[in-house]
């Protein structure tokens, strides 16, 4: 019989791949901001990997 080969374990990639790609985990913030010039509802958006923020009108 021949000898054992152990496996070996795949490289874990690095933690923010999903957000480099585009694919943020958003989650709104709890303090909202009012824009007067347009009339709306501003609602921040954070990321909960990455930490980026985007803003929405609601």
């Amino acid at each position: 019989m021949g000898d054992i080969v152990p496996f070996k374990k795949k490289s874990v990639a690095k933690r923010s791949t999903l957000c480099a790609n585009n694919h943020h985990k958003w989650k709104a913030s709890k303090n909202s901001q009012f824009d007067v010039k347009k009339g709306k509802l501003l609602t921040i958006d954070i990321c909960t990997r990455c930490g980026k923020q985007r803003n929405r009108y609601t």
